[in-house]
């Protein structure tokens, strides 16, 4: 079984369309990375970073991309646990505004992917989603959205 089946799957939160920043959905070594770079974008970078969106179910995805806010009609690696939108807090407010370019440096360093280059960073990006981070390479996607893979504590998705 994995974190998706035993956790996320029985969650209340599996049909919500609204955004959800509950830490319990992420699969645990994707949290740990994010509960690190939280403090770290304050104390290397003075940024005070907010959880804006964890997990996120098919219906909220199909509802952003019909607002073009995704490329992606159907699932997204936030579905599965394994991805966060990360963004700066204004007054204890939301804001998107700015260079997130520091995220991307501190997501690598904790073995996540940075929406800003997906993983590569040079290689341009026809959608940059600089507050995301994610534990799943672009490349597992498809077997992640197929359901025939999931990763396990030791999985890098830098590792290939």
């Amino acid at each position: 079984m994995s974190f998706y089946t035993d956790v996320i799957v029985k969650s209340p939160h599996f049909t919500d369309n609204d955004p959800v920043s509950d830490l319990d959905l992420l699969e645990p070594a994707t949290r740990q990375a994010v509960q690190t770079i939280v403090p770290q974008a304050k104390s290397i970078y003075g940024f005070d970073l907010m959880v804006f969106e964890t997990y996120r179910s098919q219906s909220r995805q199909a509802l952003l991309y019909s607002q073009g806010a995704t490329k992606l009609k159907a699932v997204g690696v936030h579905h599965y646990g394994l991805a966060c939108d990360l963004v700066k807090s204004i007054n204890g407010q939301p804001s998107w505004k700015g260079d997130f370019s520091f995220l991307g440096k501190l997501a690598k360093a904790n073995g996540l992917v940075w929406g800003g280059d997906w993983g590569h960073p040079q290689t341009p990006t026809s959608f940059p989603d600089s507050d995301h981070v994610q534990r799943c390479s672009i490349a597992r996607q498809h077997d992640l959205f197929a359901g025939s893979w999931y990763p396990d504590s030791t999985y890098d998705p830098y590792a290939g």
